[in-house]
């Protein structure tokens, strides 16, 4: 059991996608405007990490090592179509926020790298823990870079005014903004993580 919670926190912290790995950053520069958008890509990032993750798993013994990655992409696209269909399903505003950075989960660098480095030579259950560490990780560093966007960017968070009188700084809600506050981060959170040594 300890094991497993072990692979479940690495993804949160010694690991973390964003702030350590600097994966998936095409996503989370796009999406990261605000949090809404920031929880529903970490959900969907999560449920194909996850599902993709346990499948590969389960499969690693029956697919030939000369042709894995073409096997991973297409267990990955599987789970992202499902993702994009049931967004696009029950929540078309959220589908329409997201755009196409749900159909480019399939090659995220997350998910294929997940799948390659730990699913394929794992067993079920701990890919499964993997996988629910690595989404929650991605999906609070979302959360922390599109909160801070917010409000910075606006003012506001979840549409309430935060800082009554607060001039918006607009530039931290481009994409320019979005690569300041995820350089300012990875430097904050390699600071500690070298005073920790």
């Amino acid at each position: 059991m300890k094991r497993l919670i072990k692979e479940f926190a690495k993804g949160i912290i010694r690991e973390n996608p964003t702030f350590v790995l600097a994966l998936g950053l095409c996503p989370t520069l796009a999406v990261s405007v605000s949090v809404g958008n920031a929880v529903g890509m970490g959900c969907a990032s999560t449920f194909v990490i996850v599902c993709s993750n346990v499948i590969i798993a389960s499969l690693k013994k029956l697919i030939p090592d000369k042709i894995r990655i073409p096997c991973f992409i297409v267990v990955i696209a599987t789970f992202v179509t499902i993702a994009e269909m049931t967004l696009k399903a029950y929540f078309p505003p959220m589908n329409r926020a997201l755009g196409i950075y749900v159909p480019l989960i399939v090659v995220n660098c997350i998910v294929l790298g997940r799948a390659e480095a730990f699913a394929s030579k794992n067993t079920v259950i701990a890919s499964l823990f993997d996988g629910i560490g690595m989404g929650a990780g991605f999906t609070l560093a979302l959360i922390l870079i599109s909160a801070i966007r917010e409000m910075m960017g606006t003012g506001k968070l979840f549409g309430l005014t935060v800082f009554p009188g607060f001039e918006p700084a607009l530039a931290i809600g481009m994409p320019s903004g979005a690569l300041l506050i995820i350089g300012l981060l990875l430097g904050f959170f390699n600071t500690i993580k070298e005073r920790a040594k």
